[in-house]
């Protein structure tokens, strides 16, 4: 259970490093936390008009899911950790990047993060699901109309291919936490004053 749990704690401080932060600071640019929409990702950096920021930020986040959950795939069956470990850690480093303990748990929305998580589980559905995004988001310019899309078909897509496990579970609690922290964003797309993409 103690190597459970550090599995798991080690995948929420992974997921806790925000790399809208971090690019920003990189790059001289504003606290992501202080314009547009005070989301730090990837769409609201954009709103700097540096797309370097952006699609570094956009990788970053990313890349985090994709690796916290790949390490622990490798690591819990290595350490005989419990059959649940890598589904926790998927859930783990998501609440990260939503609440992250270096920047006063004021974190992004998930949606790159979530796209990691979901490569590392299956690369296909990822791929299948990154189309859908870029389909939605090219043809509406809507972030969020992509973001909720896909969150959406995210957890009928893992039921498909893994069946009821514990990671297909875990994708039903990260879309549901998708959803709510889009609760502005569908606010605003009924009302339709929701901002497009480089707006």
């Amino acid at each position: 259970m103690l190597t459970t749990t550090l599995i798991i704690i080690g995948a929420y401080l992974i997921g806790s490093v925000s790399f809208a932060v971090v690019v920003s600071r990189l790059y001289g640019l504003p606290d992501p936390h202080a314009y547009g929409s005070g989301n730090p990702g990837a769409t609201n950096v954009l709103r700097t008009g540096n797309k370097a920021a952006a699609a570094l930020t956009l990788v970053g986040d990313g890349a985090k899911g994709f690796v916290a959950v790949f390490i622990a795939q490798r690591v819990a069956p290595a350490l005989d950790a419990a059959a649940w470990t890598v589904a926790a850690s998927s859930l783990a480093v998501f609440l990260g990047h939503l609440y992250p303990v270096f920047h006063r748990f004021a974190g992004g929305k998930g949606v790159a993060t979530a796209a990691g998580i979901v490569f590392a589980w299956h690369w296909p559905l990822g791929l299948a699901l990154g189309v859908v995004w870029l389909t939605m988001a090219y043809g509406f310019r809507i972030s969020s109309l992509a973001a909720l899309t896909t969150a959406v078909l995210m957890p009928l897509g893992m039921f498909y291919v893994a069946g009821p496990a514990p990671v297909a579970w875990a994708s039903v609690a990260i879309a549901l936490l998708l959803v709510w922290r889009h609760r502005t964003n569908i606010r605003q797309l009924l009302s339709g004053s929701e901002r497009s993409i480089g707006r």
